[in-house]
């Protein structure tokens, strides 16, 4: 199931499109989101040009009450959530944005969920058909063969995040936060599996 606020306009016979207007109040909807055993939460928004109450509202507040409401209704469940390279675990570095995706990621790993892991992309190349992209992707994505040779623990592709999530839930991962590196090998399959 593909929970949004739009329509994502895929059409595939095993997916099924819910949309919600509020995802801060999923109580209209509970009823259907129960018999999953796993969750993709990739929502989230970017620091520049909202509030700080806006930014822990959207990126901390909705997430945690995502993941309990999800969690009540499928207890076996593995969350596995798109944070962000630079995220501060100690919650106490200079840089707000970072103290919140740091915050989000210890209080989602403190759920007793089945297994939780955190992801942590860097500079994510656009997957060839992928929609939504960003217009400035197109300027410098030119640049991603360089980076991805100079910079390899900062660049990857959105394809590669996919499979890896994809593969931390069916075959595991022996570390809950995955930086680049990790992302990369769990995707190419270089990676050992959960113990």
């Amino acid at each position: 199931m593909v929970l949004s606020r739009r329509a994502s306009g895929v059409k595939h016979p095993k997916v099924t499109e819910l949309l919600h207007a509020d995802l801060h109040n999923l109580s209209p909807i509970e009823s259907q989101l129960t018999g999953y055993n796993a969750c993709f939460f990739c929502a989230g928004i970017s620091s520049v040009g909202v509030s700080k109450d806006e930014y822990e509202r959207i990126t901390h507040d909705l997430t945690l009450a995502f993941a309990q409401t999800l969690l009540r209704l499928n207890p076996n469940l593995t969350f596995t959530y798109v944070t962000g390279a630079g995220t501060d675990s100690s919650e106490k570095g200079r840089s707000h944005w970072a103290r919140v995706k740091g915050r989000t990621e210890n209080e989602l790993l403190a759920l007793p969920f089945q297994h939780a892991y955190m992801f942590r992309p860097g500079y994510m190349h656009p997957t060839p058909g992928q929609a939504n992209v960003p217009e400035a992707y197109r300027y410098f994505g030119w640049l991603y063969p360089i980076a991805r040779r100079l910079t390899p623990g900062f660049v990857s592709t959105m394809q590669e995040l996919a499979l890896a999530m994809i593969k931390s839930v069916s075959n595991g991962y022996p570390k809950r936060v995955l930086e680049v590196r990790d992302i990369v090998a769990l995707a190419h399959g270089n990676a050992a599996p959960r113990s």
